[in-house]
């Protein structure tokens, strides 16, 4: 498959807002929101009576898209697929829509340009936002900064990983949705994935108001770097970058069971906490090692680090903190108590630091011995690569049973569990679900510090609904 080349001085900049005010994106736009309206929840339009008004939007939609297109070459492909796969639906009736032929043809992990541009429409849904697989509409700027590109194309090759941030968006984005994924669009057959997008200014621009709210709150005296990181969105975008460039390739590294992700598995949702903290162990754990290595260098009398590497020094320090305050205050804090796997991890690094002595809630104060906490955090990352890695030998159902015993070494259960009294033998020579069944909404519950700190962090939380880097 061809694509368009790369021309650079074509593409749009956002920063100076020409795009978003253009008149065919704000058509395009509307269309795709009148739309959303008349949709049901699989994207189809089962009202004929909105049929004529539903032809009037998608021809407004397809016209956008044409007047639209030559700002973005290297996206003609897929946009050509788009404006077919909108008149297949239209000719079709408005049936559940179906837009594989858009989705393959769109390819924008071959186009890693920092400040690229991208016109992205589909009838999907948008993971922690709306679960309608309605038409939305979205402009990206791509995020590939030099260090970035240096790290990719060395030992964190990540061929799938485009981060990305936001420049306009449709309602399903005006959301707790961080992620622009492939599989969450409305398709006839499942094809290889070859790209997933993470919206780093969202990612970026939450951590720095939760984080500063929390710290305030907690009165945690902050070094300078963290700090730093809180006060500027453009290094908290590209720490959050480096940060899932190597979170994203170990899902598919190291010693695994089969199914690191456990796709369509019901599994006891504590698998998943793990899975993630694995993840970001291993981030945390290889920015420490690259923040030794570098500084072994900077400070030896041999060849000077490259701009680049000391770009790498520089961010590896920040993904330590970023990885640590995203996890113990956002994370812990946000979302339901129904078996929230995030939350569930954001608990287990704080209770982790806390019983290995480097984090300390005195006087009504939080303090951190920095110094000490890298070594604690890769020994959290440490005992669950060891689960994982006897995993191999172990029947799924042990496997179960062993990782509840690593989260039971940290956290405090229910009272009520099931899983701590321990399951009873029809339970455990049963089917696998039985014992995901056995699994409390709220296996582990907030601590006391956690439920005080809630009651105050909840509005700010809430307050990041939506939010970009440019709020």
């Amino acid at each position: 498959m061809e694509h368009a080349a790369v021309d650079t001085a074509a593409r749009p900049v956002s920063r100076d807002g020409g795009i978003t005010t253009n008149p065919a994106w704000l058509k395009l736009k509307s269309a795709a929101t009148a739309l959303q309206a008349l949709q049901s929840k699989d994207g189809s339009i089962e009202d004929t009576d909105a049929h004529e008004t539903a032809r009037s939007h998608v021809a407004d939609l397809i016209d956008g898209v044409n007047e639209l297109s030559p700002l973005f070459p290297w996206d003609e492909e897929y946009l050509a697929a788009v404006r077919a796969d909108f008149t297949r639906w239209v000719d079709g009736g408005f049936g559940i829509p179906d837009f594989y032929d858009a989705l393959v043809a769109f390819r924008p992990e071959q186009h890693r340009v920092d400040g690229l541009t991208h016109l992205v429409v589909f009838p999907m849904y948008t993971q922690n936002g709306s679960r309608n697989r309605h038409v939305e509409a979205v402009l990206v700027e791509v995020l590939w900064p030099e260090f970035i590109a240096e790290l990719e194309a060395g030992e964190f090759s990540n061929k799938l990983f485009v981060p990305i941030r936001f420049i306009d968006f449709t309602s399903g984005y005006d959301t707790n949705a961080a992620v622009l994924f492939p599989e969450t669009v409305a398709m006839r057959e499942i094809p290889p994935f070859t790209w997933g997008a993470i919206f780093q200014d969202r990612e970026a621009a939450r951590f720095r108001r939760v984080v500063t709210s929390a710290s305030d709150i907690t009165k945690l005296d902050l070094p300078d770097d963290a700090r730093e990181l809180l006060e500027s969105q453009q290094l908290a975008e590209e720490t959050f970058v480096m940060w899932d460039l190597i979170h994203d390739r170990t899902h598919m590294r190291g010693d695994l069971p089969f199914d690191p992700f456990m796709i369509k598995q019901r599994s006891p949702y504590f698998m998943y906490s793990l899975e993630e903290m694995r993840c970001d162990m291993t981030a945390f754990r290889e920015s420490v090692r690259l923040e030794r290595q570098l500084t072994i260098r900077e400070q030896s009398n041999g060849d000077p680090l490259t701009d680049a590497e000391s770009a790498v020094l520089r961010h590896a320090k920040l993904v330590q903190y970023a990885v640590i305050f995203d996890r113990i205050f956002r994370f812990a804090l946000t979302g339901t108590r129904s078996r929230n796997y995030d939350g569930l991890g954001g608990q287990l690094l704080f209770a982790w630091l806390h019983q290995h002595d480097v984090l300390h809630w005195t006087d009504t104060k939080l303090t951190i011995d920095w110094d000490d906490v890298p070594d604690v955090v890769v020994a959290l990352g440490d005992a669950i690569n060891e689960l994982y890695w006897r995993s191999i030998d172990r029947p799924k159902k042990s496997h179960w049973l062993a990782a509840y015993d690593l989260v039971c070494s940290v956290l405090e259960p229910h009272p009520a569990s099931a899983w701590a009294r321990g399951l009873d033998d029809e339970t455990l020579s049963g089917l696998p679900r039985g014992m995901t069944d056995a699994v409390l909404d709220d296996e582990f519950p907030l601590s006391m510090f956690y439920e005080a700190l809630g009651k105050k962090m909840g509005d700010v939380i809430e307050s990041t609904s939506g939010i970009t880097g440019a709020d």
